[in-house]
């Protein structure tokens, strides 16, 4: 899935009205899992120069950036994260560990060639999914509009559950730009 899907899934499983450190927390988890990924291919893209070509074809795939995808795609270390959140009753560390491992779960079956090792440290054993989230030569465009009426779904049960503007907005803010760019890419093809 796309990274705001993440996040309004992470926001409607684990967010709570009224109460912004826990939600501030599962947004937080529910990007996690990508930020390693824009922050690289970010530097690699706009500062070093490389064309997104390279970025996406040989730094996506080299070592030591799949070193670093293992480490925040971890089902092990997001699981005792969650497990320090629930012994040391941690409300927001529920919310942040809970979105992150959400966010895993949801990628897993999503990802073909571009799948991360979730099972590290105990395994560098990679799931390559028949389905991918975004190439349509593996299902990219029906998932692209399974994704666009999952992110309906979500913002319309978000704009239903927090009432606060500065809630209602970041929802939008988040969700809106996500159902343009899923129908941009669906239905351009």
């Amino acid at each position: 899935m796309n990274s705001p899907t993440h996040i309004l899934l992470g926001a409607a499983v684990f967010g709570r009205p009224e109460q912004k450190t826990i939600n501030t927390a599962a947004i937080l988890g529910a990007i996690l899992p990508d930020l390693s990924l824009y922050a690289m291919a970010g530097y690699s893209l706009f500062v070093v120069g490389n064309s997104a070509g390279y970025v996406f074809g040989t730094q996506y795939f080299s070592t030591e950036w799949q070193d670093v995808f293992k480490l925040d795609n971890s089902v092990f270390v997001w699981g005792f994260l969650l497990a320090v959140g629930i012994v040391r009753a941690r409300p927001w560390l529920v919310a942040f560990s809970g979105s992150g491992l959400l966010h895993i779960a949801t990628d897993f079956p999503l990802h073909n060639d571009d799948a991360r090792q979730h099972f590290w440290p105990v395994s560098d054993w990679v799931f390559e999914s028949p389905i991918s989230y975004w190439d349509a030569a593996r299902f990219g465009n029906t998932v692209a509009v399974l994704e666009t009426g999952l992110c309906v779904l979500l913002m319309g049960f978000l704009l239903i559950r927090f009432k606060s503007i500065v809630s209602r907005s970041m929802i939008v803010i988040c969700g809106v730009p996500q159902l343009a760019f899923i129908a941009a890419t669906a239905f351009s093809h």
